[in-house]
């Protein structure tokens, strides 16, 4: 018994790294769709998202009232519920809590956008069967893709997005969109 209390003493400082962190993380709300965050071109639609927390989430809220979490993970919970606008805009508080009481808040803005993209050729040119459009597309929200000949294009999305594209053949088919999925078609050609 008596080597035990020394072996006690040297274990101490070792045992005491052991002891349980707090978690201060909070959860991190993100909104997946509509992809222009909340302009729909409709006054109904689904607002999806997910809420990210290290030690699981076990709520979320829209207003105060909780709604569903999709089966899954708890440390990346899956949500969704049904914007419904009444006039031309408007937002919702989406809330999240986890397993230690950490509470986060996002204040989503949501908008009625029916206004289509505008789509400009600022120039166009033919070598042979090679067809290089450049041009600009514009939107009063937020222009989400710029397509030509069905490949969409790597752009960054923004309310003006510059754009240059080279294809084939006689004419070059455009195909612009926005945030809440208004399109805007054009058939560039000489």
């Amino acid at each position: 018994m008596r080597r035990a209390a020394p072996v006690l003493l040297l274990l101490a400082p070792l045992l005491g790294g052991c002891a349980r962190t707090t978690d201060t993380f909070r959860p991190r709300i993100v909104v997946t769709s509509p992809d222009g965050g909340g302009v729909s071109q409709s006054r109904s639609f689904t607002v999806q998202g997910y809420v990210l927390d290290d030690q699981g989430v076990t709520q979320v809220t829209v207003d105060g009232k909780a709604i569903p979490i999709k089966p899954g993970s708890y440390k990346i919970a899956n949500f969704a519920f049904q914007a419904q606008i009444e006039g031309a805009r408007g937002q919702y508080t989406i809330g999240a809590r986890d397993k230690a009481g950490n509470k986060s808040t996002l204040v989503l803005p949501v908008a009625v956008d029916s206004t289509p993209p505008a789509v400009k050729v600022t120039r166009f040119e033919r070598s042979g069967n090679v067809i290089r459009v450049t041009g600009v597309a514009t939107d009063n929200s937020r222009v989400t893709q710029v397509i030509v000949d069905g490949n969409r294009l790597n752009i960054t999305p923004g309310t003006r997005v510059d754009f240059y594209a080279e294809t084939t053949g006689s004419y070059a088919d455009l195909q612009v969109v926005d945030g809440a999925g208004n399109v805007t078609k054009l058939r560039a050609r000489q």
